[in-house]
C-alpha cells in the first residue's frame, strides 16, 4: 500500500501494529529507530507494563516537545468493521483502521515534521523531543505521568508542548485545545435495609431515600463557567440496586458519577458540597473519590500563536482556542511545562467502529507541525 505520501505510509505501518492499550506492539521501537537516524538520542522509560519513549535532539533551551500515545482502544467486534481494524484500508479518500485518528496520524505527522525541519535547519535553536507512551487509553498511571516525574526530578523541563490529540471538529485546524476541564469521579453507596416489598415498614429502601439527593445533584447549577471554560457538569454514569427479584426491597444503592469541572471549582470543594447534600437528606452512605485530573489552561502565548499562524498559512482556517472535551495527557505535562496545547485531525470517528482519517489532511497536518517548529526554533 506504499504511496508517494510519506506520512500516509508511516501511518499505515503504525495502524498495522495492533497496539491495544497497554501493548505498544513495538511501535515505539520502530519509530525510535527512525528518530535515531535523524539525530535523536533515545531513552526508554518503562513503568510496570507500559512502554514509554523519550527521544530528544539537542541540549539547549527552549525545549519543544511533541507528545502522543501509541496505544489504542480495543476495536470492538471486528465483524462490525467494514474492513479489519488493524489492516489499513483507503476508501473514498479516508484511511480506515483503529488508531487512525486517535492518535497515530499525529504521531506519523510529528515524526515527518521533525525530520523535515532538522534536514532544512541542522543548526536550529533549542531542542526537539518526542514523548510517546502506551498508557493514555488505559489507567494513565505508568505513562506520561511517569515520564513527567522523571523529567521533573532531573530538571529537564519543556518550554513548549504540542499534544497530538484529535481536536479538529469540522475541518482540519478549526480547534486548538489550550486547556481541559478537570475530572472527578465518585462511587456512592447508599445503605438501606433489605426487606419484603409487602412490608416496607420493616425495611429502608435506599432508592427512595436517595431520590431527593440525586435529583438535587442532577439539577444543581454548579457554576456558570468563565471565559475559558464551560460550566461544570455532573453526570450519573452507572446506577444499580436490588437482587433482580421484583418482591425484594434492596439493601443498598450503588451509584457512579463524574464531574467535569472548570477552574471555578476545586476537587475539595466539590467533594464537600456533595457530602453536605447527602447528609442534609439524612442518608447513610459511603463515598469513594477518584481525581482523574485537575483543569489546566495555557493562556494565549508564543506556542498557541505559532500554531494558529501555521494553521492559517497551511489551510486558511482561523483556529479557535477551546477547553471542551475529555481529559488528555496534557493535564500531566502542564505540571512541568508552561505552554501546553493539543492539536490534531478530526475527532468525529475516534473510539468508534470504522475509525478513519482523511488522507488529504495528513500532509497539511505535518506541515502545520513543521511550520510551528520553524516559528519557535529558527
Amino acid at each position: 500500500m506504499s504511496s508517494d505520501n510519506p506520512v500516509l505510509n508511516t501511518l499505515q505501518d503504525l495502524i498495522a501494529r495492533p497496539s491495544v492499550t497497554p501493548d505498544d506492539a513495538d511501535c515505539q521501537q520502530w519509530l525510535g529507530e527512525r528518530l535515531a537516524r535523524a539525530g535523536f538520542t533515545l531513552e526508554s522509560l518503562p513503568s510496570g507494563p507500559v512502554r514509554n519513549l523519550w527521544a530528544r535532539k539537542g541540549t539547549q533551551a527552549p525545549l519543544f516537545v511533541f507528545a502522543g500515545h501509541t496505544d489504542v482502544v480495543p476495536p470492538g467486534p471486528e465483524q462490525a468493521w467494514d474492513s479489519p481494524p488493524f489492516e489499513p484500508v483507503i476508501r473514498d479518500g479516508q484511511l480506515y483502521g483503529r488508531g487512525a485518528a486517535d492518535m497515530k496520524a499525529s504521531i506519523a505527522a510529528f515524526v515527518h515534521a521533525a525530520e523535515e525541519f532538522i534536514q532544512a535547519n541542522p543548526e536550529h535553536a533549542g531542542s526537539i523531543a518526542l514523548l510517546l507512551t502506551s498508557d493514555e487509553e488505559g489507567p494513565a498511571i505508568d505513562g506520561t505521568v511517569h515520564v513527567c516525574r522523571v523529567l521533573k526530578e532531573r530538571g529537564e523541563l519543556p518550554d513548549y508542548c504540542v499534544v497530538g490529540e484529535p481536536t479538529s471538529a469540522r475541518q482540519l485546524g478549526d480547534i486548538i485545545k489550550n486547556g481541559r476541564r478537570g475530572s472527578l469521579s465518585g462511587h456512592l453507596i447508599v445503605h438501606g435495609r433489605q426487606g419484603h416489598v409487602a412490608y416496607p415498614q420493616l425495611a429502608r429502601n435506599p432508592v427512595h431515600l436517595a431520590a431527593g439527593a440525586l435529583t438535587e445533584l442532577v439539577e444543581r447549577m454548579w457554576d456558570a463557567g468563565n471565559m475559558d471554560f464551560p460550566p461544570t457538569t455532573f453526570q450519573i454514569s452507572n446506577i444499580h440496586a436490588g437482587t433482580g427479584a421484583s418482591n425484594v426491597i434492596p439493601g443498598q444503592l450503588d451509584v457512579h458519577f463524574n464531574f467535569r469541572f472548570s477552574t471555578e471549582q476545586t476537587p475539595a470543594g466539590l467533594q464537600a458540597e456533595v457530602e453536605s447534600i447527602l447528609r442534609r437528606h439524612g442518608l447513610e452512605f459511603t463515598l469513594d473519590w477518584t481525581l482523574g485530573g485537575e483543569p489546566f489552561l495555557t493562556e494565549s502565548g508564543a506556542l498557541s500563536q505559532a500554531l494558529s499562524q501555521a494553521i492559517a498559512a497551511e489551510t486558511g482556517v482561523q483556529a479557535e482556542l477551546s477547553t471542551t472535551g475529555g481529559t488528555s495527557d496534557g493535564r500531566f505535562i502542564a505540571k512541568i511545562c508552561p505552554q501546553v496545547v493539543e492539536f490534531g485531525p478530526l475527532n468525529a470517528s475516534i473510539h468508534q467502529i470504522n475509525e478513519h482519517v482523511a488522507v488529504a489532511d495528513l500532509q497539511p497536518l505535518k506541515n502545520i507541525y513543521r511550520r510551528t517548529l520553524e516559528t519557535l526554533l529558527c
